[in-house]
C-alpha cells in the first residue's frame, strides 16, 4: 500500500514555518512497510483543499491530512473533505460535551466557533485528542471501487504524534498486508554525479524492484536503495545484492556503506592505524578542524592545528619559509605543501594537512581565480598536493576544500 500526506496551512507556504509532520509520518509509515508517494502543502482555501482531497483519493491507498481542524474560519479541512467525498458533517453531542467540560475545567468560556470541532464526517471514527481540542477522524472504505483509508489529524506536532502513535498505528497495522522496506546508502566523495550514474545505471536499471535515488551535494554523491517485499529478509537480500554489485564497480571510491559521514570514516581509520592528525588552514578558516572535532573522542587522534590566515602566521605557526611565500605567493602548491609539512613537524603528528586558496567572493585574479584551492597532505610516505578549482560561493568552496582534504586522508589511510 502507498500513502499520500497533505499538510494544511497557509503559514506553511511562507518562509516562516516548515512542515515537519510529514517527516515523522513518513518514518512511521515506512516502519509499517508503506511507501509515501506524494506530499503536498495546501493553504487554508476550500477549493484547493477539495481538489487535493479528490486527487489523493484517486491515486493513493492511505491519505493523511494534517492541520486545518481548529476552531477558526480558516480551518477548513473537515468541510473540504466532506465535500470531496460527498459526505455529511454531523455534530457529535458527546464530543461537544467533552469540549464544554474541557473549557469549564480551565475556568474558561467556550467560544461559539469551537462548536465546529465537534463536527464529524458521516461513517468516520473519532480519534481522541488528549492534548488539544481538535479530535482526529478515521475513514475506511471504498472510493470509486478502490479501498481507501483517510485520516484527519491535528496540525500541532505534539498533538499529531501522540494521536498517531496511540490511535492510528494499530489500526493501520490491521489493514495493511505484510510488507517490509529495506534501505541501503552508499556514499562517494568528489566524483561528478554524471560519472557515478554512467557507471552504475546499467546495474540498478536491472533491479526494477529496487528504487534507486541519486543525491548530490557538498562534494558527496549518495546512492539510496529501497526495496519493499513481503518479508524483511527478502527486501534486505535484494538491496544487498544490488549494493554489492555497485561496490564491485566503484571500489574504494565508496567511502561509506552504512550511512557514515566521511568524518566518521576518517576517525575509524586513524584509530585503527593508531595515527594522529594536525591541520594548518588558511581559506577554510578552521572548518576542517571543526568537522574533525565534531565527533566525540576526536582527541584520541586529532592533536590540533592553526588557522594561519596571514602570511606572518603561516611562517610563525606552520613553519612556512617567508622566501617561499614571496616567491610563489600564499596561494600556491609549494606553500600548501610547506603548511602540511610544517604543522606535522610542529605537532609531531602522523599526518599534516595544509589548505590555502581563494574562497571569494573577492581576492581572485586571472592567474589565481576565486575557487582555486591547494590541499596538501604530508606523511611518512611523502607529501601530496591537489590543485582544485571549485565553483560556487564562499561557503561552497570552503566545504568542498575540507571534503577534498578528508578524502585525501581517507585514501592515504587505506
Amino acid at each position: 500500500m502507498n500513502a499520500e500526506i497533505i499538510a494544511v496551512g497557509s503559514e506553511l507556504l511562507t518562509p516562516l514555518r516548515q512542515d515537519t509532520n510529514s517527516l515523522y509520518l513518513t518514518e512511521k509509515l515506512n516502519e509499517l512497510g508503506v511507501e509515501v508517494r506524494f506530499k503536498s502543502i495546501v493553504g487554508d482555501e476550500r477549493e484547493g483543499l477539495v481538489a487535493a482531497a479528490k486527487l489523493a483519493m484517486r491515486r493513493s491507498d492511505i491519505i493523511i491530512f494534517s492541520g486545518g481542524l481548529g476552531p477558526t474560519e480558516d480551518d477548513l479541512t473537515r468541510e473540504a473533505v466532506a465535500e470531496a467525498l460527498g459526505l455529511k458533517l454531523n455534530r457529535d453531542p458527546q464530543l461537544l460535551a467533552k469540549l464544554e467540560e474541557r473549557f469549564a475545567k480551565r475556568g474558561m468560556k467556550m467560544s461559539a466557533n469551537n462548536l465546529k470541532q465537534a463536527d464529524i464526517l458521516a461513517s468516520a471514527a473519532v480519534l481522541p485528542n488528549t492534548l488539544g481540542t481538535a479530535p482526529g477522524q478515521w475513514i475506511s472504505g471504498k472510493y470509486d471501487g478502490q479501498e481507501r483509508i483517510l485520516l484527519l489529524l491535528p496540525g500541532p506536532p505534539y498533538e499529531l504524534k501522540t494521536m498517531f502513535d496511540a490511535e492510528c498505528i494499530s489500526r493501520l497495522r490491521a489493514k495493511i498486508p505484510p510488507q517490509h522496506i529495506a534501505r541501503r546508502i552508499l556514499k562517494i566523495a568528489l566524483m561528478p554525479e554524471s560519472q557515478v550514474d554512467a557507471r552504475v545505471s546499467p546495474l540498478y536499471k536491472a533491479y526494477t524492484d529496487v528504487e534507486t535515488t541519486i543525491l548530490a551535494g557538498a562534494g558527496e554523491i549518495q546512492l539510496h536503495f529501497r526495496c519493499r517485499k513481503p518479508s524483511q529478509s527478502e527486501a534486505e537480500a535484494r538491496v544487498e545484492e544490488l549494493a554489492g554489485k555497485i561496490e564491485d564497480e566503484l571500489g574504494d571510491a565508496i567511502f561509506s556503506r552504512k550511512g557514515e559521514t566521511i568524518e566518521q570514516i576518517v576517525s575509524y581509520l586513524l584509530q585503527m592505524r593508531g595515527m594522529t592528525l594536525a591541520v594548518a588552514e588558511s581559506c577554510t578558516g578552521g572548518l576542517l578542524a571543526e568537522r574533525i572535532t565534531s565527533l566525540s573522542g576526536s582527541s584520541r587522534y586529532f592533536l590540533g592545528g592553526a588557522v594561519v590566515y596571514s602570511n606572518e602566521l603561516k611562517t610563525q605557526f606552520a613553519n612556512v619559509p617567508k622566501t617561499l611565500i614571496d616567491k610563489h605567493g600564499a596561494v600556491s602548491r609549494e606553500v600548501a605543501a610547506a603548511m602540511a609539512e610544517g604543522i606535522r613537524k610542529r605537532c609531531l603528528s602522523s599526518y599534516g594537512v595544509g589548505i590555502t586558496g581563494v574562497a571569494g567572493p573577492t581576492g581572485g585574479t586571472d592567474q589565481k581565480p576565486v575557487g582555486l584551492v591547494y590541499i596538501a597532505l604530508a606523511g611518512d610516505e611523502g607529501t601530496q598536493v591537489v590543485e582544485r578549482n571549485f565553483p560556487g560561493d564562499r561557503k561552497r568552496i570552503r566545504t568542498f576544500a575540507t571534503q577534498q582534504a578528508l578524502e585525501m586522508i581517507r585514501r592515504a589511510l587505506l
